[in-house]
């Protein structure tokens, strides 16, 4: 059928012979259907196909994402049945179950569900990768709810007891983070976050008040709130996983937890335990190498930055600086630069602090301020390693930059980050550190300021009326003003009636041209800087906002509130 189907595709101009051929090739290196990987390399809408499979059978097709199926007619075919066929069972009505499929040609598959079911089949068609989806939603080993951990668990079974001068004891913190139900909790709120999506997980003791909290998309949502008698007992299992101490109470401490959830998937958390004046905060942040995306052309790149920035990389050496607040994507776009460099041919080493995901073929390490390995340290010794590209985590004093200036002029690729609000304030920051305005001119290729802003959901947004000043008030071009439709956030499953799923980056690429260059020679301030960049045809912040708005992937309140006007009134 796979054949065949791409066959009748380019037959029905549905897609070219090129694009069949190129997810022939993919099919041969990854398996699976070729449906599913037209629909994945964006050749084909999954609707088209399910649409176009629907007349060839003569079948009525679905959208399952529209359907809450019931647990009881998902149980009346075994997981690994539905896994082999590719197929769930929808619904069932008297003597027939509704069975959705990707194949509705498969016979055998049919006949298997029918032997076992006892029930008349009738099929109806939907596409490969909504059944992979809805398979993973209905067939998910589900753990246990807080309800159910916390059900018949009495709370008088956890008491820490207290030595007469206030402090915890030792052995008793290890019994009780070793209790069953803290076990559970715990367990469930690390796996539940991992099914939410969260970036991190915020453990918080207050006075009278004990709450986790999940940052999804860049936004914090309270969760749960456990027992304040659990309060101790769930950071010390916390503090366990991590092998930190959990007698030392007084002192921040870092450590890594690292899960493994079967299929091979592992997941790792970075964990930060930090005293507050009613006992110690931990944050996790969720570090899941299987959603890195490192395809640039993914990130949010729109077609001339991204050929600026490729240009920057793809030169010998120089240096390219990546700017913007703590956790708006500049590790991933360095990571996704260095994934583009990472050759054979070159040696690369990064200075990280922490390194969140570990690459092959790249040396990477991790500093350690306590015994003096620090990004300057790290930086020498890379020098004398024979580098042809060094990556730096981040440049923060004179002695970091220095070196890494040198290090650019002489004949290396240096890539790095810096705290900046956008990228001519870069300019200015290296200059405040101390580095000289014909070193920065000479040294530096680009510099890359970015910003994460949430996208809508796709399913539920809704269209909405915006008066045309106020349009203009956030900078769209008078001429641009009526042309298209803004979307507000509206409310699904999908998004957990969020009305947000997902982020995209949002960047300013400045290219060091010559002219730009003659003006931190003569001293030039940010604004000009920055309105010489403009009138190079630099698109700056606010205008990629506005272009993913015009493009209804995100909304006016994520575009005001990730980035600053261009003129200042």
């Amino acid at each position: 059928m796979a054949g065949r189907l791409g066959e009748l595709l380019v037959r029905e101009n549905l897609i070219s012979l090129q694009q069949l051929q190129k997810a022939q090739d993919e099919q041969k290196k990854a398996g699976g259907r070729i449906g599913y990987h037209l629909t994945k390399l964006g050749f084909i809408e999954e609707s088209e196909l399910t649409n176009f499979l629907s007349k060839q059978y003569g079948v009525p097709s679905i959208n399952l994402k529209e359907f809450d199926i019931d647990g009881e007619v998902v149980r009346l075919v075994p997981k690994e049945v539905a896994e082999k066929h590719q197929c769930i069972p929808v619904n069932r009505a008297g003597a027939s179950l509704i069975l959705a499929m990707s194949d509705p040609s498969n016979i055998y598959a049919i006949d298997d569900i029918k032997f076992l079911t006892g029930y008349n089949i009738e099929v109806v068609v939907a596409s490969e990768q909504a059944i992979k989806e809805a398979l993973e939603k209905y067939y998910a080993e589900k753990g246990p709810s807080y309800e159910e951990v916390m059900e018949g668990f009495d709370e008088n079974e956890i008491s820490v007891e207290k030595d007469a001068d206030g402090s915890l004891d030792i052995n008793d913190l290890e019994k009780s983070a070793a209790d069953a139900p803290v076990v559970k909790l715990v367990n469930l709120i690390l796996l539940d976050a991992i099914k939410k999506g969260a970036s991190d997980i915020h453990v918080e003791p207050y006075e009278k008040d004990f709450r986790v909290r999940y940052r999804v998309d860049g936004v914090l949502y309270e969760v749960m709130k456990p027992p304040m008698k659990l309060k101790q007992a769930i950071i010390s299992r916390l503090k366990i996983m991590a092998e930190l101490d959990i007698a030392e109470r007084r002192l921040p401490q870092d450590g890594r937890i690292k899960l493994k959830l079967g299929k091979g998937r592992e997941m790792d958390f970075r964990v930060s335990v930090c005293p507050t004046l009613f006992g110690e905060k931990v944050v996790l942040r969720l570090l899941d190498k299987s959603t890195l995306q490192l395809d640039m052309t993914k990130l949010g790149f729109d077609p001339d930055p991204l050929k600026a920035f490729k240009e920057a990389i793809d030169r010998p050496y120089g240096m390219v600086l990546v700017t913007g607040p703590t956790g708006s994507g500049k590790t991933t776009t360095l990571y996704s630069a260095l994934s583009e460099l990472n050759k054979t041919t070159d040696n690369i080493s990064t200075a990280e602090d922490p390194v969140e995901f570990n690459f092959s073929g790249i040396n990477q390490v991790q500093m350690h301020e306590d015994i003096g390995l620090n990004f300057a340290a790290a930086l020498r010794s890379f020098l004398r390693q024979d580098p042809d590209i060094i990556m730096v985590g981040e440049i923060r004093d004179f002695e970091t930059a220095e070196i890494g200036i040198k290090a650019a002029l002489t004949g290396h690729l240096v890539l790095s980050t810096l705290h900046t609000n956008d990228a001519p304030g870069t300019v200015s920051r290296l200059l405040n550190m101390g580095i000289e305005p014909f070193l920065v001119t000479s040294a530096v290729n680009l510099i890359l300021a970015q910003r994460l802003a949430r996208k809508l959901c796709q399913e539920c947004k809704k269209p909405v009326d915006v008066p045309q000043q106020a349009l203009l008030d956030i900078g769209v071009q008078p001429d641009e003003a009526g042309g298209f439709q803004v979307f507000e956030p509206g409310g699904c499953r999908t998004c957990n009636d969020r009305g947000y799923k997902g982020r995209v980056a949002l960047y300013e690429v400045m290219p060091m041209w010559d002219s730009v260059k003659e003006l931190v020679i003569n001293g030039a301030s940010t604004a000009e800087l920055k309105a010489e960049a403009i009138r190079l045809g630099m698109q700056t912040l606010r205008m990629a906002g506005i272009a993913k708005l015009k493009n209804g992937m995100t909304s006016i309140e994520e575009v005001v509130g990730n980035t600053a006007p261009d003129t200042m009134r």
